[in-house]
């Protein structure tokens, strides 16, 4: 099979020499990738010229059915002449034992394992299939559930960890152009039974919702996948914006007499305050305020990781629950109103904490810039929010703290 022969994909993150592995599942998507990595790996013009593997876990999900597709994936890999990782994941055991729902549940075992292979060095790169359509779904899933902007950019083409990458390359490329390309090539693949159970969201748009919008917009799809590049821009420029603000207008714990800040230190036999001057009251902790709009593996976001180490204690899901961080109104109020929303948001991540667009409204309220009956803005107000995280009005600050449940 020539390469020209095969689907287009995005090459610009592979280069000559790195050790890249396909997720393969054995349905359509993957297998295709797969084959279509292969021949543009042993053309010989413009040859990817990479170390190429594969990559399959096996959920134990569907009894022999899972067993099938593992056995139809290792019969690729061995005629493509291709080396496989081979994960076992009992799923059904990990749900008894955790709080995760089925899917939540396959995909963060999956991604635990991608993790592995990049972290000992196996591979530089994992490749998923997600296609253009995969995006346009996700892009539904998260409007539905009232996603933020950071959670509308949804599936990545590119994610860069710690170790490693996530790449997408057939991020802009149609399913059924992919089955119409092995249909072509006599290549079977396999089909998910659970593919077509409308009890999973993902399905229910899939079948029913994006099949009704396309008669109102035949390019629906292409259409949200669009607006998905568009959020990821600005919610690159907006992490820009806040990088440079934050250090500004995060305050450390409570104001002192004769100026300064008190902040807690971790608790215990030798717990106390420390009094920061106030030429270094500030806090220079840098982190992300969309870092925990999805919990999903498959919608991971570089913007989400990135932080900076501070010269103070960084305030972490780790910090005493002590902790706290301020604002002063009035440097607040000289925000603009998009701005100011995002500031708020970012506080309260940096308390391991996230808050929904109704619990920001109430944060505003109390703040005084929005009014809702049931909040007042007078000083000495509190609002309890989600995550155990309070908010208390003082005449010249709001403060962020978390509470220990």
């Amino acid at each position: 099979m020539s390469a020209s022969s095969t689907v287009a994909f995005d090459r610009t993150q592979i280069k000559p020499g790195d050790r890249i592995a396909v997720a393969i599942s054995g349905g359509a998507d993957s297998v295709a990738l797969l084959l279509t990595l292969h021949a543009a790996n042993t053309t010989p013009r413009d040859s990817l010229g990479v170390g190429l593997s594969a990559v399959h876990v096996n959920h134990h999900l569907r009894g022999e059915e899972s067993n099938a597709d593992q056995q139809f994936v290792e019969d690729l890999c061995i005629g493509l002449d291709i080396p496989l990782h081979l994960h076992q994941a009992d799923i059904p055991e990990r749900i008894a034992t955790t709080s995760e729902g089925i899917e939540e549940a396959a995909r963060n075992a999956r991604y635990e394992f991608f993790s592995t292979l990049l972290n000992s060095g196996h591979v530089d790169s994992i490749l998923t299939a997600h296609t253009l359509d995969d995006q346009a779904e996700t892009v539904l899933m998260k409007l539905l559930r009232g996603a933020w902007t950071e959670g509308l950019s949804a599936i990545h083409p590119v994610v860069t960890l710690q170790r490693g990458k996530i790449l997408r390359p057939f991020l802009h490329t149609r399913r059924a152009d992919i089955e119409s390309f092995l249909k072509s090539i006599n290549q079977p693949w396999r089909e998910d039974s659970t593919n077509t159970d409308t009890a999973f969201t993902r399905n229910r748009i899939r079948h029913e919702l994006l099949p009704q919008l396309r008669t109102f917009n035949p390019s629906i799809d292409q259409t949200l996948a669009n607006l998905a590049e568009l959020a990821r821009e600005e919610e690159a420029r907006w992490q820009t914006e806040l990088t440079r603000l934050l250090p500004q207008l995060l305050l450390p714990g409570k104001p002192v007499r004769g100026g300064g800040r008190a902040v807690p230190l971790p608790t215990g036999p030798t717990a106390k305050s420390s009094v920061i001057p106030p030429t270094t009251a500030k806090s220079s902790v840098i982190l992300s305020e969309g870092a925990a709009e999805s919990k999903d593996p498959e919608d991971l976001n570089p913007a989400k990781t990135a932080r900076t180490i501070p010269p103070h204690k960084p305030l972490t899901q780790t910090t005493p629950a002590n902790a706290s961080i301020s604002i002063e109104l009035d440097r607040l109020r000289a925000l603009d109103p998009a701005l100011r929303r995002r500031v708020l948001r970012a506080a309260a991540r940096q308390l391991g904490a996230r808050l929904s667009f109704d619990e920001t409204a109430r944060l505003l309220a109390l703040c005084g810039f929005q009014t809702i009956p049931t909040v007042s803005s007078r000083p000495g107000s509190t609002l309890h929010l989600a995550d155990n995280l309070r908010a208390e009005r003082s005449p010249r600050e709001i403060r962020l703290f978390r509470q220990k449940p």
